[in-house]
This record gives C-alpha cells, structure tokens and sequence, in this order.
C-alpha cells in the first residue's frame, strides 16, 4: 500500500520529489531512481501505472539551465532504461508469458486488452511497439505480448529502440524548451496532470468504443436467442 501512495505522489509532484532526490543523491546518482522508475514501468509487467509521461516532462523541466540536470545525461539515461525495460518485459514473456497470463494473477492483462494488442499487431507489426510508447498502460503490455510469440528479438530490437528513442526524446525536450516558461511553472502540477490526461486518453477511448461495440452485439443476439427458445 505505501508503494502505491508514493507513486501516486510521485505523479502529483513530480517537481518536488526530483528537487528533492538532487538535493539528497546530488547530480549524478539523481539518476538512479529516475532510471529505475521508467526501467520498472516499462520492464515489469506488474507495474504499468508508474508515471512515465510526467517524469520525463518533469525531468526536461530540470534539465534546463539552472536545474540541476544535465539534457544529455537525462536523454542517455532514459534512452537505456526505456530500452532495456521492453527488453526485460520481452524476455519475462518468452519464459514465462502464457504461465503469467493463465494464472489471471496479473488484472490488467484482460482478455479485451489482449485482444486490442493482436488487432495492433496484426495491423501494424512491429509499429505497434512505437505506436504504443505512448499509450500508458498498453506500452507495458505491448512488449509482453511481443514476447510471447508476435515477433523474433532482431525485429522486435529494432522497434524498440525507435519507440523508446521516439517518446524520451519528444517529452523530455517538451519539458527542456518549455518548462521555463512562466505559465507553466506557475501551473505546473495541472500541465503534468494533463499529460497524463492526453496520454491515458487513447485508452479510456478505445475501452469505451469496445464496451459500446460489446453491447452493440450483445443486444444484436438477444433477438435470436428469443427466438431460438420460442
């Protein structure tokens, strides 16, 4: 329960914890936690709520003159862990992927959840790996499904490393260049709370399609199930 709290603070306040862990670690082993953080919610498939959109904002913000960060040592060392999560998940999958998933003790890895990644992959192959970057929650899962059995580790390497380049790159810079802004500053906690909006937004729409979809042909059903009684 106290690891949920904190990771609910931490998406609260990303700006004070990071201040903080600068203070406390000083500017190299800083990195440490923030590398953990992104390696745990892209590598571990139990983890898929960690706040990953934010703290990459959050850590473009520091990395401006002045914060405490250095731009490229932030870029380096989320490039590794986001790309060495997926790898992790990857081969957690090719081991143990179908045991994780029949023993359902893994929620969030629904039957309809797992049926919206194979449509992703069957309509985008390995695009469904960058596609997916920047979905929370689906970025977690993606290259768990990939390991067990959508795509070779070649293939799936390549992918990875675009995707994982692709979003760290696009949110950490989006913090560097305007997170000084005095707008933002003054707003900050509501801009990374939008981020997670806008980045949780594809899930809660496509959730939302598949449950109309459902009802839709559930009730398409009923009339012949009436009739199949009478």
């Amino acid at each position: 329960m106290a690891i949920i709290e904190f990771f609910i603070n931490l998406l609260k306040d990303p700006r004070g914890f990071i201040a903080g862990w600068i203070v406390a670690l000083g500017p190299v082993w800083v990195y440490s936690p923030l590398f953990l953080i992104v390696f745990v919610e892209t590598g571990v498939v139990f983890f898929p709520f960690l706040p990953g959109d934010s703290l990459l904002f959050a850590v473009g913000v520091f990395s401006a003159d002045g914060g405490g960060l250095n731009i490229w040592a932030s870029l380096i060392v989320f490039y590794a862990a986001a790309i060495l999560g997926n790898t992790s998940n990857y081969w957690i999958a090719r081991f143990l992927g179908h045991r994780i998933i029949d023993s359902g003790k893994v929620k969030a890895l629904t039957p309809e959840r797992m049926a919206k990644l194979d449509h992703f992959f069957s309509k985008y192959g390995g695009l469904t790996i960058v596609i997916t970057r920047f979905m929370p929650f689906f970025r977690t899962f993606a290259p768990f499904i990939a390991g067990t059995g959508h795509m070779n580790f070649g293939k799936f390497t390549l992918w990875n490393c675009i995707g994982g380049i692709s979003w760290v790159t696009l949110f950490v810079l989006v913090g560097y260049f305007f997170g000084g802004i005095p707008l933002v500053q003054e707003h900050f906690e509501v801009i990374v709370l939008g981020i997670v909006a806008v980045s949780v937004a594809p899930a809660i729409i496509a959730a939302i399609k598949g449950a109309i979809s459902s009802k839709k042909k559930g009730s398409k059903e009923d009339p012949k199930e009436e009739a199949s009684n009478d």
